[in-house]
């Protein structure tokens, strides 16, 4: 008896969807997998809320999730909504219209569970050991921080700092001006001292980048290398080196949104928001002096199939 389950992670900038198998050893075979460049958080992100458009590409999007979703068969659907859609001020309407058009029941969940459910599909990814790391997902509308080992989280927190956000607020030209860049430390340092004061204690050696970002970084590393195995098939774990993500850093900033849409292995949804979550990460990295980047492909939907795999859910 297998069982087929779809997973959508409905982010502020991107929604993903996950169709995949378990068999009764508890084996998955994934049977499809994509994301739509959605942009839930385009134009009301700083308002706190959805606008019109965004409503409609968003439901425009979810329509063609639910005809895959039938079409594989899958009776199980999970739906989670992150940052854009639980700080929205029309974020339950929204939610109830998914609901008659589409017959998913959407599940908004706070900061918290969001980055617990991460650490569960970068644990599952198998990037995690015995050491102490700080895994950072940044997403359109917010980052979440967890510090924790293969085995436990010790410190976790969710932060309204994503990309889109950052963007509308320090990206004020385009190649972005040295002193957006140093207005964004600046910001971030501020607002992570919580993160500062919980690194201080944990001492974590090693930075865990979880999809988005960081995949795309991979994907522009690979490719710098003639390495084409990612075009066919991302693996779960990852890593790059810090000389190599610091090259492509510089060149992001150097580079104008066109030059930049060049660059093999950008992807156009990400081809702006990417220049704002580089500047997180290099903050990050010199801030606690990390020393060592992992990269993992999976992150919230893959969590929640963890969770599902051990019968939590």
């Amino acid at each position: 008896m297998t069982n087929r389950l779809a997973l959508i992670d409905m982010g502020t900038n991107t929604f993903h969807l996950l169709v995949t198998e378990v068999d009764e050893q508890g084996q998955l075979t994934e049977l499809y997998k994509t994301k739509v460049p959605v942009r839930l958080g385009q134009g009301g992100i700083s308002n706190g809320a959805i606008t019109a458009e965004a409503s409609e590409r968003a439901l425009k999007t979810l329509r063609d999730f639910r005809k895959t979703i039938d079409e594989f068969g899958a009776k199980t659907v999970r739906a989670m909504a992150t940052s854009m859609v639980r700080n929205a001020s029309n974020g339950d309407a929204f939610v109830k219209e998914i609901y008659k058009q589409t017959d998913i029941q959407v599940e908004v969940i706070n900061g918290a569970r969001e980055a617990e459910l991460i650490y569960y599909g970068v644990r599952f990814a198998g990037v995690l050991d015995e050491q102490t790391a700080l895994i950072m997902d940044i997403g359109g509308g917010s980052v979440e921080f967890i510090l924790c080992n293969q085995h436990e989280i010790f410190w976790k927190q969710s932060f309204e700092l994503g990309a889109q956000r950052l963007m509308d607020k320090f990206f004020t030209a385009d190649p972005i001006p040295a002193e957006s860049i140093t207005a964004e430390k600046v910001y971030l340092d501020e607002r992570l001292q919580p993160l500062t004061e919980a690194v201080a204690k944990y001492k974590p050696t090693i930075l865990v980048g979880s999809s988005g970002t960081f995949d795309t970084l991979c994907d522009m590393d690979a490719l710098r290398k003639g390495d084409t195995s990612r075009q066919q098939s991302v693996p779960p774990a990852s890593s790059i080196s810090i000389e190599d993500y610091y090259s492509i850093h510089e060149d992001l900033l150097r580079k104008n949104h066109e030059e930049r849409l060049a660059i093999p292995g950008m992807l156009e949804m990400r081809v702006d928001m990417i220049v704002l979550a580089s500047i997180a990460a290099d903050f990050v990295l010199q801030k606690y002096n990390l020393q060592e980047i992992r990269v993992s492909s999976f992150a919230l939907k893959e969590g929640v199939l963890y969770e599902m795999l051990q019968g939590r859910q």
